[in-house]
Parts: structure tokens; C-alpha cells; sequence
């Protein structure tokens, strides 16, 4: 081959090469548009209207229902079922139909040689015609594989259940955040429109004594320094209204309304405290036997014992069964159509020699998911007792702050009067309502956070805020069924809500 077949060659090569390649490109900007247009109508479609105040099992309720990683569970759910129908058509015996043309250029033709004298003792000869149709329907059925599938479609159902369970944690999951984020929007109700309010004063004042250094009225550096105590003033307002403004965006967020929706809060008049009404011990013997984590983990356990029988199935040998039709339209053939059947035992020898190491396996796989359920379950324990003491010290702090907003308010109040009769002046009356604002502020979040202790107590014991059946799908029927599991818990009634 001289050098310009080799050259050609190798271009040819490149190019054949260069052909298979495969390029993507990129997706077009105007696709991402569409699909976004898609998703913000998707993501809020069929959803009932928000209408009058929002109290917070409704809160809940919308949370439970369009809630889009609530949705994503109940899915995964979805598809966990279609997968355990599956796994029950692997149990089923395998069945082929075939059906085609063959053909050949030639005859097939053969003759037959003598083994003693190596001549030719038949005549060449044909059995079979050029062009022929075929078709066989065959039904295999291997006892040993329907063991091992059997096993198999079981431990997928514990897989499904395995789903629901996560579908029981996302659910207590995020209605806690909901408790949370609700009871620290309520504070942003309440206060948000005081610290509005104060900075407009607090404005009103800073401009008037800007005004009055200006035309050099007074002391420079006592104008300087209350002007500097008022912009201190603004920025501590600045700091409550940051903490307050996202609480309700938080909140839109957990219920899946819009961003920017308006919509209000049904708050409480008072502040009532709550009381645990049941012993610790009660507690710890629900959550053992009813957290979502722990009822995984048994679920994987019996997964893992199940990997141990199907271990032990593979030693075994497996005895087949199989039936088929056939039909062959070869026009030499006697019966061009018939039946066949047989039986059959099948041995994997190398599954002798590997079985033991396999069982082994599985059996470190039981030992191993017993381990890691003990390990989970002395978490949990603790956890009933870091939510006891969380919801104890948050009893306390709500009580100490309740106490210093009374006091701040009454403060505040008696510099009111003294402004009025003109014995103090603005800037000491400011100092005065930011402090009682301050309070308020810590006793609102102070009830939030005792609020969300309480409800993290009977989250950490595993029980189900929902019952396993709902009479409807409507939000006022959830958002009943959250309220009368709530009021139950209040009074120490667990044994209604356990699985």
C-alpha cells in the first residue's frame, strides 16, 4: 500500500469516527421560558382560594396537601406501588413468540462419506425448501426462580413501606415548620405595623433636629449626639423589622401560595401556655415503637432477612418445566406443525461453592441494620428529652419575657404622660416605646418558640398529626382532623393517634 492509499485510508477512518461522534446543543433560551411559564402555573393550579384570615391548622392543612415536597412524596409512593406490581410478574413463567421468514441463496443440500472407504455413499440431497416461514410460542417455568422472585416481590413491598414511612416524617416535618413559621408571622402582624409606625417618629424627629442645627439653634454637639441616638434608634428597627418581614414569605413558601400574596393571620387575643399532660415514659414507649426512622428500620431488617432466604434458594437446584408450540412451513417435513414438552433440573454449581459467602453476607446485613436500628432508637430517646427540656426552658423565657413587657409598657406609658406635661423630652420618649417594642418583640418570638417545643415534643414520639383515613380531601376536613388531633394531645389522650 503506497502512501496516498495509507493517507486515504486514515482520512476515511477519521472521518467514519468523526461521524459517530455525538454533540449536544444547547437549549434555547426561549424553551426555558416556556417551561418556567409551565411550572408557575403547574405549581399553583387546582388549589382551593385563600379566603378570610389564615388560622394555622388551615395553615397545616394547605401545607399537607400542596405542599410540592409533600406532593413529591406521595409520588414516590405512586411509583413504589407500580414497582411491587411489577416485581409480581417476575413470579410468572417465561413465555417467547417467534415468528419470521428464513431463506438462503442456495439450496441446502448434503451427502453423506463412508467412514471406512472416504467415498461418497449418498448422492447430494435436500430436506429442506429455500424459503420457509417459522413460528414457536415456548413456556419455561424454573420452580427455583419463582422462589427467589417470590422473595423478591415481598422485599419490594417492604420498600413501599419503607416510602410511606418517609412520607410520615416529610408530613410531621413540615408541619412543624408551619407551626413555627406561623407563630413568628403572627408577631410580625402584631408588631410590624408599631415598628412602622416608630420610625416614621423617629424620622420626623431626626429631620427636626436637623432643621434646628441647621439654622444653629441650640448646642452643635448635644444635636449631634441626640441625632446620633436617633439613627441608633432606626437601625435597632431596621434589625426587629429584617427578623420579622420574611416570617410570612417563609410561611407562603411551606403553603404553596404565590410569592407577594397578601393574605392574614387569624391570631389569638391572649397568650395561653401550654401543658404536657403526659409522663416522659409514655412518650419514649411512642416514639419506639411509632417514629417513621425506627418503623424503617424494621422494615430493612426483614429486608435484609429476606436476602438470607434468597442466599439459601440459589443453593438449591432448580427444577424447570417447558412446553412450546412450533410450526415450520418446510414442505419436506411429515408434521409441519407440533408440540413439545419437558422437564428438567438445572444446578449453578459455582452458586455451591459462593452460597456460603453469600448467606454470610446477608446475615452481617441483619446484624448490621439490628445495630443501626439500636443505635436510631437511643437518638431517639434523647431526642424525647432534649424536646422536654427545649419545651420546659421555653416555658421559663416566655414567662421572663412576658414580665419585662408588662414592665417596659408600663414605662412607657408613664413617659408618655411626663411628655405630654413637657418634663422629658422626644428622644427620651422614643428610647422609652423602642424598649417596650423590644419586649414585645422577645415575648412574641419567646410563645413562637414555646408553641414550636410543644409541638416537637409529639413529633419526636412519632405520632401521626392525620389520621391513616381522611373522610375527605377538602382543606377544612384536614384542617378538622389536625385540630382534634392537637386538642387530644392536650389532654394527654396518645393511644387515639398511635398506628
Amino acid at each position: 500500500m503506497n502512501k496516498s492509499q495509507k493517507l486515504f485510508s486514515t482520512s476515511l477512518l477519521a472521518l467514519v469516527i468523526s461521524g459517530c461522534a455525538v454533540t449536544s446543543q444547547p437549549i434555547d433560551r426561549s424553551f426555558s421560558e416556556q417551561r418556567a411559564k409551565s411550572d408557575l402555573l403547574s405549581m399553583f393550579k387546582d388549589q382551593e382560594p385563600l379566603n378570610g384570615p389564615l388560622s394555622m391548622h388551615e395553615a397545616m392543612a394547605r401545607a399537607v396537601k400542596y405542599n410540592l415536597e409533600a406532593r413529591l412524596k406521595v409520588m414516590e409512593e405512586a411509583l413504589a406501588q407500580r414497582q411491587v406490581d411489577l416485581a409480581s410478574f417476575d413470579m410468572l413463567p417465561r413465555m417467547a413468540l417467534q415468528g419470521g421468514y428464513a431463506g438462503r441463496s442456495n439450496i441446502s443440500a448434503s451427502s453423506s462419506q463412508s467412514i471406512e472407504t472416504g467415498t461418497q455413499s449418498l448422492e447430494p440431497s435436500t430436506s429442506q425448501d429455500r424459503d420457509r416461514g417459522v413460528a414457536d410460542l415456548t413456556m419455561v417455568w424454573n420452580v427455583l426462580d419463582f422462589g427467589v422472585s417470590y422473595v423478591g416481590a415481598k422485599q419490594q413491598s417492604d420498600q413501599r413501606l419503607i416510602v410511606q414511612e418517609r412520607r410520615r416524617k416529610v408530613v410531621n416535618t413540615i408541619i412543624q415548620d408551619v407551626r413555627s413559621a406561623y407563630w413568628r408571622a403572627v408577631a410580625a402582624e402584631r408588631l410590624l405595623t408599631q415598628i412602622d409606625r416608630l420610625m416614621v417618629r423617629v424620622d420626623e424627629a431626626r429631620s427636626n433636629s436637623q432643621r434646628l442645627s441647621e439654622q444653629r439653634i441650640g448646642d452643635p454637639i448635644q444635636a449631634m449626639s441626640y441625632q446620633r441616638a436617633l439613627i441608633e434608634a432606626t437601625r435597632q428597627l431596621e434589625d426587629q423589622r429584617r427578623a420579622l418581614s420574611l416570617a410570612k414569605t417563609e410561611l407562603a413558601t411551606l403553603i404553596n401560595l404565590p410569592m407577594g400574596a397578601d393574605f392574614r393571620l387569624l391570631a389569638p387575643d391572649g397568650y395561653e401556655v401550654p401543658v404536657l399532660k403526659v409522663e416522659l415514659t409514655r412518650m419514649e414507649e411512642e416514639a419506639l415503637a411509632n417514629r417513621p426512622e425506627l418503623r424503617e428500620q424494621d422494615y430493612q431488617t426483614r429486608i435484609s432477612a429476606a436476602e438470607t432466604r434468597k442466599a439459601m434458594l440459589r443453593l438449591l437446584p432448580g427444577l424447570e418445566f417447558s412446553a412450546g408450540g412450533h410450526y415450520d412451513s418446510n414442505s419436506f417435513l411429515v408434521n409441519q406443525s407440533w408440540a413439545d414438552y419437558g422437564v428438567k433440573i438445572t444446578w449453578n454449581l459455582f452458586n455451591v461453592l459462593s452460597g456460603p459467602a453469600a448467606i454470610n453476607a446477608a446475615k452481617a446485613g441483619e446484624a448490621v441494620a439490628a445495630a443501626r436500628r439500636q443505635a436510631m432508637s437511643m437518638a431517639v430517646l434523647a431526642q424525647i428529652h432534649v424536646a422536654n427540656a427545649n419545651f420546659h426552658e421555653a416555658q421559663r423565657q416566655f414567662q421572663t419575657s412576658q414580665q419585662l413587657a408588662q414592665l417596659d409598657s408600663q414605662i412607657a406609658e408613664q413617659l408618655r404622660n411626663r411628655y405630654k406635661a413637657q418634663a422629658i423630652g422626644e428622644l427620651d420618649l422614643i428610647q422609652g416605646e423602642l424598649n417596650a417594642l423590644q419586649a414585645d418583640l422577645r415575648r412574641d418570638l419567646a410563645y413562637a418558640q414555646l408553641r414550636n417545643s410543644y409541638g416537637q415534643l409529639f413529633a419526636s414520639a412519632g405520632l401521626d398529626p392525620l389520621p391513616a383515613e381522611l373522610p375527605s380531601t377538602q382543606l377544612s376536613a384536614i384542617a378538622q382532623a389536625l385540630t382534634d388531633s392537637e386538642a387530644r394531645w392536650q389532654k394527654g389522650d396518645l393511644h387515639a393517634l398511635a398506628l
